[in-house]
């Protein structure tokens, strides 16, 4: 704040007052100290009112569009001494998302790792004692057998020489960077819980940007494949592939007598999988697969309710995941921390448009309709849907000014889109008319993109700001088969409003719905018994795993009492 203004302002040059103040002292100091008195009296009164506008501006700053929630909780937070034992326990749990992160990651080269419980509201959704005492033993492996180990130099040299890896403690999942930034993220998700429950190594294939949009998860060591990983040629990695998991079936390749097993497989779980490849989802399959040291992945999808179906995986996961509808909600807090940079496009943005507000929305927009955006129908399901659940209020056309009774309550809305029209529209509306109710109503929207541009950093910096800015709202719209909007309800632990999906350019009815849980949809689960060798409903098979409600031959894990 610049401080020196107020002081211009309260101190105006004005020639009356100069020539006033010279005529009270001006030849007083020839009489006698009455005068002189008088004289003091007079400055003094005409430079008190000052003094007390300066002390207030200075103890009493007044509040900008940067302070707000942000700034006073960082004051509770971290104005604490060092070694106050009178620190609140709850906000060292706050600080590490009850036990799910581990301290003593150096704070500032990731700022976000323990600052972004300072922007949501803690997460009713408590982690499970025996999945922080599994990551806890997982980060150890990972120091153990991370990249450059001892174990990893070893069994990296046989795979360069094609000599067979004798087992060995230190087994590895790599897995591809591919396909769009909320893909990746949910694939990650998805490759680090199977990573826990076969006890590998997750190793992260940087592509062009993870590097740049992350932290490192894991103390100590790096989760980022080493650049002279001998089998890095993953562009040719496909379902023809010789070292193809489901191609080797398919070629009976593994059923020969005498066939000794290789080094590594390729497991391709893109949604073009075959029949084969969805083979790795069946118990027989998982005991053959954890004779392998090394498994490459590749895949757009989000699969951890199909590991729900996985026998051999129940109970491990019943424990880590008494809750079934929390996995991502937990596991994307504990593997994503943006990077500095990310981090500050996240906060400045909040802290200057909607920490102040008394209530945030979120409102996600992805349209697949052809052709140039925007599209009236989809601003009409908008509208409707946020007015029909009363997200937003209606407007008043018949008062330009509308004057309510009692206090006015704020809601900062926050529109991503890659097109502006929405969000212009929105904000139109609310700037031409009251809220019917007497809320003043915000409208933002950090960038419109016009496209979406994969490979771009900047792209996928603004890309992974908008959904972490998402995932601070009380309460969220998102768009149907949208993996962005999966990402922000599952970190912000919200179960979303969900536009249904148009059809004819025709606003649906209803124009959304809520979702069954706050979990991603699996878009491309297989439908498969392993043990009877014929199709099946597997979204039928357990309570747990069900249908999705925007996709609805899609899979996604729900709690019971979520139904």
């Amino acid at each position: 704040m610049d401080m020196k203004r107020p002081r211009k302002q309260l101190s105006p040059e004005n020639p009356k007052s100069d020539s006033g103040l010279s005529r009270v002292g001006g030849g007083g100091e020839k009489k006698n100290g009455f005068s002189s008195n008088v004289r003091s009296m007079g400055i003094l009164l005409l430079i008190l009112p000052v003094l007390v506008l300066i002390s207030v501006v200075y103890r009493n700053p007044p509040l900008n569009r940067f302070s707000g929630f942000v700034q006073a909780r960082e004051l509770e937070v971290f104005t604490q001494k060092e070694g106050d034992s009178s620190k609140p326990l709850n906000e060292h749990k706050d600080k590490l998302l009850d036990g799910l992160l581990s301290a003593g990651f150096d704070e500032e080269s990731c700022q976000s790792r323990y600052e972004s419980a300072l922007y949501r509201t803690a997460s009713p959704h408590k982690p499970s004692t025996y999945l922080l005492e599994r990551l806890r033993s997982y980060e150890a492996l990972h120091k153990r057998c991370g990249p450059y180990t001892e174990s990893y130099n070893k069994t990296v040299e046989k795979l360069r020489s094609g000599h067979a890896i004798e087992p060995t403690d230190c087994n590895y999942l790599v897995w591809v960077s591919f396909s769009g930034l909320g893909n990746r993220i949910l694939t990650l998700a998805s490759a680090f819980l199977y990573a826990l429950l076969t006890n590998r190594v997750l190793l992260v294939d940087r592509g062009k940007d993870m590097a740049d949009l992350f932290c490192e998860p894991f103390p100590e060591m790096s989760w980022l494949l080493p650049l002279d990983f001998p089998l890095n040629q993953f562009d040719s990695y496909d379902q023809k592939f010789p070292q193809c998991y489901g191609n080797m079936l398919k070629k009976k390749i593994l059923n020969k007598p005498k066939t000794s097993l290789p080094s590594f497989m390729y497991l391709h779980l893109v949604h073009d999988y075959d029949d084969h490849d969805k083979l790795f989802f069946c118990d027989q399959d998982q005991a053959l697969l954890q004779k392998i040291p090394w498994l490459i992945m590749k895949t757009d999808n989000y699969f951890a309710p199909s590991l729900f179906l996985i026998h051999s995986f129940e109970e491990e996961l019943s424990n880590l995941f008494p809750n079934k509808g929390t996995v991502f909600h937990h596991l994307g807090r504990y593997l994503f921390h943006p990077s500095n940079p990310v981090w500050g496009l996240i906060t400045r943005y909040y802290q200057a448009y909607l920490g102040n507000a008394d209530e945030r929305l979120g409102i996600q927009v992805r349209v697949f309709d052809t052709g140039t955006g925007p599209f009236q129908h989809v601003l009409d399901q908008i509208l409707a849907c946020a007015l029909k659940e009363k997200l937003l209020p209606e407007v008043n056309k018949r008062e330009p000014i509308f004057h309510p009774t009692g206090s006015r309550k704020s809601k900062a809305v926050l529109l991503t889109s890659l097109s502006a029209g929405y969000f212009e529209s929105i904000r139109d509306m609310y700037w031409e008319y009251p809220a019917a109710n007497g809320e003043v109503i915000s409208v933002y929207q950090p960038s419109h993109e016009e496209y979406q541009q994969t490979e771009k950093k900047n792209h996928n910096r603004k890309a992974l700001a908008e959904m972490y800015l998402l995932s601070f709202s009380d309460k969220l719209i998102t768009s149907s088969w949208s993996t962005f909007g999966y990402v922000a309800q599952s970190l912000g632990g919200l179960t979303p409003w969900i536009l249904k999906k148009p059809e004819n350019k025709t606003v649906p009815d209803p124009p959304c719905f809520r979702d069954l849980s706050m979990e991603p949809c699996f878009h491309a689960p297989p439908f498969y018994d392993c043990k009877a060798k014929t199709g099946i409903d597997t979204g039928e098979i357990v309570p747990h795993v069900r249908h999705c409600a925007d996709m609805t031959w899609g899979l996604k894990l729900v709690e019971r009492n979520e139904l």
